[in-house]
């Protein structure tokens, strides 16, 4: 009954809460508060700071310290950093404070909206997570707005790969906590298996009411519960990696039969005939048998042991094989480095060492390149980042590409999306597509228009690709031309920011997987932006909009 009233009330009040005129008085009122903030001495500040901190602790966020809050963080960054939030950041941030999506166009200043919301949070006495998609964007949004938390006199901790279990601790004990969405995930499922039988939403209370002896249990988690989430690219998190399972394994024992068994997987599978045996539904990514393609399948493994004699375990066994064969591409969904076969996200273009696919797919890759076996894993704990993100008390985030997947925002999490106007008009002009009939005419005319663009101007060139095997193709094809570039994909992902950093500098030319260095800032030199600023160029469009915005 309660549950059915939340979603009844939540449905109710959602025209309402995606309105931005809900914050207008809002904002009126806390620019009112200008004067009163630009007039204290810095030691008349800090008592402020103080006084706020008092009353959020023991009121919590009410209307009239949501008002005096964001007044003094927005002046507390303006004298830290030199930027105070404009309008715009400060619907923003209250959107976001109410548990909405602010979706918030590039350039728009996610970063600094995030400290109204956040801050407040934390002043709160909230723990806090900032949540963001790499381990880049983590440590430079945490740099960049360190001085405004410490005036605020708040902790910040810092969550990247890389920290040990004690580090990991220590960081997230902090009132504000920055980290990806792949390292909060694992550190939670991480405390799972510490709390074994105890609820998976980390309802700590309980145990802290319960008898000493889960005292040494609570020590041991990482962290303090799941209650405010802000997440940035929140399209990216929520919807593209929604169903990305996310599993801690243990090495299990190899079995000499589980290894033939892959090969003998592997063998029967060469012999097949696309079309006679099976066929292949590329867009759903499913390999389906024909009913002569069985027969054959139990004909050539009449002789293989009694992992074989089970139908659904032999077609599964070999389905597997076509698939590693035929759906998983070398450069696209894995890469090979040093003998070892690496998962390419393909949502970021970004390498995920610590991952391996499931039911004997990495191993049948293994297979397919000619690398040893790695060892089978036995799955301890998993979710997926759609139920870990639905467990928190409040959640909501920020992203410029929000409106083709508003719906599922709501169905999904109950997040309305709220369209935050631009400070300023945006500049930028999109033209139209040219439609190639061959591959090779397509990369012709992108080289043509590449070496036209130099000869007009000093504009900076980025060239987004769909799979690193075509950033190569490109790169190669620059060099044959001697066309000066950097490439980001999953083989330079780790210079990441070296390379972003010079993609704005005068005739730069930079290529990038399609989603490689989202959410990271090109900077322009004023010579650039005064010759029109950055050209970008897409060699693809994929099926979602939404990614050809990002």
């Amino acid at each position: 009954m309660e549950r059915w009233w939340r979603t009844l009330t939540a449905y109710i009040s959602r025209p309402i809460r995606s309105s931005i005129w809900l914050y207008k008085p809002l904002l009126w009122a806390i620019k009112k508060r200008d004067g009163f903030y630009r007039s204290l001495s810095e030691q008349a500040l800090n008592q402020q700071i103080e006084h706020v901190g008092h009353e959020l602790k023991r009121l919590g966020l009410t209307h009239k310290l949501t008002i005096e809050a964001f007044a003094l963080i927005r002046e507390v960054a303006g004298r830290e950093l030199g930027m105070w939030h404009f309008d715009s950041q400060i619907l923003g941030g209250l959107s976001i404070l109410h548990g909405n999506i602010g979706q918030m166009q590039t350039g728009e200043g996610k970063t600094l909206t995030a400290t109204l919301p956040v801050a407040a949070a934390a002043l709160a006495g909230v723990p806090t997570h900032v949540v963001t998609v790499n381990d880049y964007l983590t440590e430079r949004d945490a740099e960049l707005m360190l001085p405004v938390y410490q005036r605020l006199g708040l902790s910040l901790g810092v969550v990247i790969q890389g920290l040990s279990l004690a580090e990991r601790k220590q960081q997230y004990a902090k009132d504000i906590v920055y980290c990806t969405n792949n390292e909060l995930a694992f550190d939670y499922l991480k405390d799972c298996i510490q709390l074994g039988q105890f609820d998976q939403s980390l309802q700590l209370h309980a145990l802290r009411s319960m008898p000493s002896k889960h005292s040494s249990m609570l020590d041991n988690l990482m962290l303090r519960g799941l209650h405010f989430a802000v997440v940035d690219e929140a399209d990216g998190v929520f919807m593209d990696e929604a169903t990305t399972p996310l599993v801690i394994s243990g090495d299990s024992t190899p079995q000499q039969e589980q290894t033939e068994m892959y090969m003998q997987a592997y063998e029967v599978g060469s012999k097949l005939v696309n079309e006679q045996h099976f066929r292949i539904h590329k867009h759903a990514r499913q390999i389906e048998f024909t009913a002569v393609g069985e027969e054959f399948i139990q004909e050539l493994t009449e002789s293989f042991g009694p992992l074989w004699h089970g139908r659904v375990r032999r077609i599964e066994l070999v389905k597997q094989a076509l698939t590693a064969t035929h759906l998983f591409i070398r450069d696209r969904h894995y890469l090979v480095d040093d003998g070892q076969v690496i998962i390419i996200d393909e949502h970021t273009g970004r390498r995920m060492p610590d991952r391996t696919w499931e039911q004997g797919l990495h191993q049948l890759i293994e297979i397919k390149e000619g690398c040893e076996l790695s060892d089978p894993r036995v799955t301890l704990a998993s979710i997926s980042f759609q139920n870990f993100f639905r467990f928190y008390h409040h959640l909501s985030g920020m992203t410029g590409t929000a409106d083709e997947v508003k719906s599922e925002f709501w169905r999904v999490y109950e997040l309305p999306v709220v369209d935050v106007p631009t400070h300023k008009r945006s500049k930028r002009r999109q033209l139209g597509e040219s439609i190639c009939f061959t591959q090779e005419q397509k990369w012709r005319e992108i080289v043509t228009r590449i070496k036209v663009l130099q000869s007009e101007s000093e504009r900076p060139i980025l060239v987004g690709t769909q799979s690193l095997k075509d950033s190569e193709w490109l790169s190669g094809l620059l060099n044959h031309q001697g066309i000066s570039h950097q490439v980001l994909n999953a083989r330079q992902d780790e210079a990441e920011a070296e390379i972003v950093a010079l993609a704005g500098l005068a005739s730069k030319v930079t290529i990038a997987t399609s989603m490689a260095g989202r959410g990271t800032d090109i900077k322009l030199e004023p010579r650039v932006e005064a010759q029109g600023g950055l050209h970008v160029i897409v060699t693809g469009l994929h099926d979602s909009s939404r990614v050809d915005s990002n």
